[in-house]
C-alpha cells in the first residue's frame, strides 16, 4: 500500500508542492478512533506517518493527530480542534450517530471535511474516502456460493451497527439470495477479536452444525478460530474475514485450509484521504467527491502481492 500510494502521488495529481509553498501556512487536523484493535492500529500507524511525510513535502504545513477512545471523546477533541483555526479536517468516526452534528459544527466554520471509512448519518463532508463496503459483502458472498457449492448452513458476524455495516451485510445478503446458503444466526462481534470470541461460542453452543463463518473482520477472525480450536469442531469447513491484516495474508499464502482467502480493507486508506486533502489545499486539485477503493479478494495465487510483513496490521 506504500508503493501504491507513492506511485499516486508521483502520478501527476499529488504533486510534489515544493518550496513554493513555504510561506502558504495552513493546518490539517486528523481524528481518529484510539488504536482499540488491529485495524484502528494500523490507522494511527499510517495517518501518524502520512503526517510527517505531508508535513516534509509541504513546509507551510502542520498536521495534528488526534486520537480518542470512544465517540464522546472524539467530538470533545473535534470541539477543541475548530478552536484551532484548522482548514482541513479528516476525521474517521467512532460511530455516525454521534460524529455526524460534531463535525457538522466543525464544517460550519468554513473547513474543508474529510470523512474516511465509516459514513456519517447525512453526506455533509467534501470528501469521502472508503473501501467499498458493499463490494465487500459481495465478494465474500460470491466465494461463499462457489465455495460450498450453493448450500450449506453459516453464521454471520457483524461489526459496529452503523452505516458501513449496513452495507457489507446487506450487500452480502443479496449475494446469496437464490442459493441454499441459510444465515443461521447473526449476532454483532464489535470488530473486536474477544467480543467475536464470545459471539463464536455461543454459536457453537447454539448451532450442532456450521458449514462456515463470516465475519467480515480479520480481527475478529482470530477470534473465531481461537473458539474453533478450543471447542475441537472439524465441522466448520472456512472462515472468512476482511481487510489484509497480515497474519491472515501470510495463512492464504501458506494454503491454510481455514483461511482460504481475504478480502481488502486497508487502513492506510486514512493516508490516501490526507494525501487528497493535502492536495486541494495547496496544489488545487479538485478532489471532492468519493474515493472509493477496490475489495479485492486475496488468494493463494495473488497473496503475495498484498503480504507486508513490517506492517503493524
Amino acid at each position: 500500500m506504500r508503493k501504491i500510494l507513492t506511485g499516486l502521488m508521483m502520478a501527476g495529481a499529488l504533486s510534489i508542492a515544493g518550496a513554493a509553498h513555504a510561506a502558504d501556512t495552513k493546518t490539517i487536523a486528523v481524528s481518529i478512533p484510539a488504536a482499540d484493535h488491529g485495524w484502528t492500529g494500523g490507522v494511527v500507524y499510517h495517518a501518524q506517518q502520512e503526517a510527517k511525510a505531508l508535513e516534509a513535502r509541504y513546509p507551510g504545513l502542520k498536521v495534528i493527530v488526534k486520537t480518542s477512545p470512544d465517540g464522546a471523546s472524539q467530538a470533545n477533541a473535534l470541539e477543541d480542534l475548530a478552536t484551532q483555526g484548522i482548514d482541513a479536517l479528516v476525521a474517521l468516526p467512532h460511530n455516525s450517530d454521534e460524529l455526524t452534528d460534531p463535525i457538522r459544527q466543525v464544517k460550519s466554520k468554513g473547513v474543508f471535511i474529510t470523512v474516511v471509512d465509516r459514513a456519517l448519518r447525512e453526506p455533509i463532508q467534501d470528501l469521502y474516502v472508503a473501501g467499498n463496503n458493499p463490494e465487500l459483502g459481495r465478494v465474500a458472498a460470491a466465494y461463499m456460493k462457489d465455495k460450498l457449492s450453493g448450500k450449506g448452513d453459516i453464521v454471520v458476524i457483524r461489526g459496529l451497527p452503523i452505516v458501513i455495516d449496513e452495507q457489507r451485510v446487506n450487500a452480502f445478503n443479496d449475494g446469496i439470495k437464490g442459493t441454499d446458503i441459510k444465515v443461521i444466526d447473526s449476532q454483532f462481534g464489535n470488530w473486536s477479536r474477544d467480543d467475536a470470541f464470545k459471539v463464536m461460542q455461543d454459536f457453537l453452543t447454539k448451532h450442532p452444525k456450521i458449514d462456515a463463518v463470516w465475519c467480515q473482520d480479520d480481527d475478529m477472525a482470530v477470534g473465531v478460530l481461537e473458539a474453533i480450536k478450543q471447542a475441537n469442531r472439524t465441522d466448520i469447513k472456512f472462515v472468512v474475514g476482511g481487510a489484509g491484516m497480515k497474519d491472515m495474508v501470510k495463512k492464504v499464502m501458506d494454503g491454510d485450509n481455514m483461511i482460504p482467502v481475504d478480502v481488502l480493507y486497508p487502513p492506510a486508506m486514512v493516508a490516501v484521504a490526507m494525501d487528497l486533502t493535502a492536495a486541494g489545499l495547496y496544489d488545487k486539485v479538485p478532489v471532492r467527491g468519493s474515493y472509493i477503493l477496490n475489495a479485492t479478494l486475496v488468494t493463494k495465487e495473488n497473496a503475495k502481492n498484498f503480504y507486508y510483513p513490517d506492517s503493524p496490521f
